[in-house]
């Protein structure tokens, strides 16, 4: 039900703009960018619902909450980046949307150490078990 009310958003949005472009094209960007932010807004209610999941589920299985953690925050970086990249692409900037996703990339292997640190002890007590 939730990618429906979405895609009748983005639907909504589109046409709106595409009405706005041949009457005053001025605030095509403005919409696009409001109908993004509604998206995106309307998104976080279904993801609290997940992460209420998730953190019942590590809290039960005993996994590092650190981690969890961590890979929320990449998984975060990367949508963010994507979605700011896309729209400065739909703005006509190119070159600073190929910019910030190179520089998302960056963020994201810095960000990840920790998870490599965690399998690489993870690698070793498993070798020094046998």
């Amino acid at each position: 039900m939730y990618i429906i009310r979405l895609c009748c958003i983005a639907l909504i949005t589109a046409i709106s703009a595409f009405i706005l472009k041949s009457h005053k094209s001025e605030l095509v960007p403005l919409c696009v960018t409001a109908g993004g932010i509604l998206i995106f807004l309307y998104t976080f209610d279904y993801l609290a619902e997940s992460v209420e999941f998730i953190k019942s589920f590590t809290s039960g299985t005993g996994v590092n909450s650190e981690i969890v953690r961590t890979v929320f925050k990449i998984v975060g970086i990367g949508f963010m980046v994507e979605l700011t990249a896309s729209s400065v692409k739909e703005l006509g900037f190119e070159g600073v949307a190929d910019k910030l996703v190179l520089c998302g990339k960056i963020i994201l292997f810095v960000v990840a150490i920790p998870i490599l640190n965690s399998t690489y002890k993870i690698i070793l007590s498993l070798i020094n078990l046998t």
